[in-house]
């Protein structure tokens, strides 16, 4: 630990078995917690962190860990969360990397600012939400990110981008596609105080309908979500999962028609572009006979087909292989190839 006891710490041969929502036993040769991210020049240059691979690691929560990490873990634990400036319409609010996703949700709502509601309940950190630019239920982050700032390994030197220059797209930024480049440090969200709600999706007003609400406000939105989310997706604390683990795929128009010829049943929604749609990899893969399938402690989560689950002992590589099962079969069915949402650690696709 430091002088100061407050900036940084490291353990040696740290397990990251806590450090991952898909409980994978797994060891670091040294784990880095950064209280203080200004101290991440000098402590990057310390000898033992510089000649060892780096990998940063949010809550885990968008990860599957194949294998022992050499070198470094990094762990940003700053999470504090300022309000910089208000205006008329919407509020600057900046959060530090460590800050829980879902708590910063919570708050901006108890804080009358709205546009979050729909991203409730995503496990997972501010600072890693715009790497993948988290999303659902119809919203990105990256729509409301007003600037990131982060640490350029390359460079050496402090960077800041704007909306535009973390070139988000669907489940993508300029962060995910150099992962090892830059540490985040913190976000900017320009949150507005009144948004359009978004109702139309995954059954949200059916949830609303339920709940008995007539009149939704931002918060009844959130509520709706959280209610979905724990019903459809197993909680990590028991069941060990990284959420959905393949990207719903974007197609062509004239590729989804053909499928629709063949698969009426496929839902299908609206992409980027007029010229393309989305469809359902969970749809794909319940249709292959997957969901609810158990290999040892390796399986498919009963609730959604997306969701691969550590029933307790399985390691990273058995839950990859069962990854690479599900993709070969859909391929060989539909023709489509799908692709994992989390980072893989330690192995490739």
């Amino acid at each position: 630990m430091n002088d100061a006891m407050t900036a940084w710490a490291i353990t040696e041969n740290a397990s990251l078995k806590a450090l991952n929502t898909f409980h994978v036993d797994a060891t670091a040769a040294q784990l880095l917690e950064v209280f203080d991210p200004s101290v991440l020049p000098e402590v990057l240059a310390l000898p033992r962190v510089a000649e060892q691979p780096l990998l940063v690691l949010g809550s885990g929560s968008n990860v599957l860990i194949a294998g022992n990490v050499e070198g470094t873990v990094l762990v940003f634990a700053n999470r504090g969360i300022e309000i910089l400036e208000h205006r008329a319409d919407h509020t600057i609010v900046r959060a530090g990397a460590g800050v829980n996703w879902h708590g910063l949700v919570m708050w901006s709502l108890q804080n009358g600012l709205s546009g979050l509601e729909n991203l409730a309940l995503i496990p997972g950190t501010a600072g890693a939400s715009p790497i993948q630019n988290i999303g659902a239920y119809g919203a990105q982050v990256g729509e409301f990110i007003q600037a990131v700032d982060a640490w350029d390994r390359q460079e050496n030197d402090w960077v800041r981008f704007d909306a535009e220059g973390c070139q988000f797209a669907y489940r993508d930024s300029i962060f995910k596609h150099d992962p090892d480049r830059y540490l985040i440090t913190a976000i900017e969200l320009r949150l507005p105080l009144l948004h359009g709600l978004r109702l139309g999706y995954a059954g949200i007003a059916e949830e609303m309908e339920a709940m008995g609400v007539e009149l939704p406000v931002a918060a009844d939105v959130a509520n709706a979500v959280i209610n979905i989310r724990r019903r459809k997706l197993p909680d990590p604390d028991v069941l060990g999962n990284a959420g959905s683990f393949f990207k719903n795929p974007i197609l062509p128009l004239e590729q989804v028609e053909v499928l629709l010829q063949h698969f009426p049943e496929l839902p299908v929604f609206p992409a980027d572009e007029d010229s393309r749609r989305k469809i359902s990899a969970a749809w794909m893969i319940e249709s292959c006979g997957w969901k609810g399938y158990r290999d040892g402690d390796a399986g498919v989560a009963p609730s959604h087909a997306l969701v691969l689950v550590n029933h307790g002992q399985a390691t990273g590589e058995e839950l990859l292989a069962l990854a690479r099962r599900i993709s070969a079969s859909v391929l060989e069915k539909f023709g489509v190839p799908i692709e994992p949402e989390p980072r893989l650690i330690g192995a490739q696709w």
